[in-house]
């Protein structure tokens, strides 16, 4: 099983390519002359961002270390993802964990494994890849501003039912099938 281990990166961050409605979203490692870049999906990065602050919230609330509140300003990153962006493997499964003896938090995303390949007897040699990190409260706190910046970064959603809109409408579940006016339509723009 190839483990790509980074305790800690250089950098972690939440990245995507392309244009609102037809991005693909990665999380990217770098560190030590390495660079891993694993494709997800956009509901990946939002749970991810999601556990990640009540993990970290539930941490704060025991005392147990100094966790921040919020992210420190210094750790804020908006640069693009590094390049060449070539996807290692597209994430199946993920994990969090906190050890409160490094005092990090433990970031698992593991290999998607194809339907086909569970139903035969696992084999050491058709183990999941699996991207580890592990990063300190504060690098957490600046991953989770960033991953949720993205997710809002996306298509502007129906005032109707809440699905992303297009350049050119949608097809609007409350408008009984009929296609919804988009934004810029909405503000005279036909």
């Amino acid at each position: 099983m190839p483990v790509f281990d980074y305790d800690p990166p250089e950098r972690f961050v939440a990245g995507a390519v392309g244009q609102p409605g037809s991005r693909a979203f990665f999380l990217q490692a770098r560190g030590q002359g390495r660079l891993t870049t694993v494709g997800l999906e956009k509901f990946q990065v939002a749970a991810l961002a999601d556990r990640l602050d009540e993990l970290l919230d539930e941490v704060l609330r025991r005392g147990e270390t100094q966790v921040p509140a919020t992210a420190p300003a210094a750790l804020t990153d908006n640069d693009p993802l590094d390049v060449p962006i070539s996807e290692d493997f597209r994430v199946g499964a993920m994990a969090l964990a906190w050890d409160a003896d490094t005092a990090q938090v433990v970031i698992e995303a593991q290999e998607a494994v194809a339907e086909e390949e569970e139903e035969f007897e696992p084999s050491p040699l058709l183990e999941p890849a699996v991207l580890r990190v592990h990063i300190s409260p504060a690098a957490a706190r600046a991953f989770t501003r960033r991953a949720i910046a993205l997710v809002a970064a996306g298509r502007p959603p129906c005032p109707l039912c809440g699905q992303p809109l297009d350049a050119d409408g949608h097809i609007c579940v409350r408008l009984n099938g009929y296609r919804g006016r988009s934004a810029s339509q909405a503000e005279g723009g036909e």
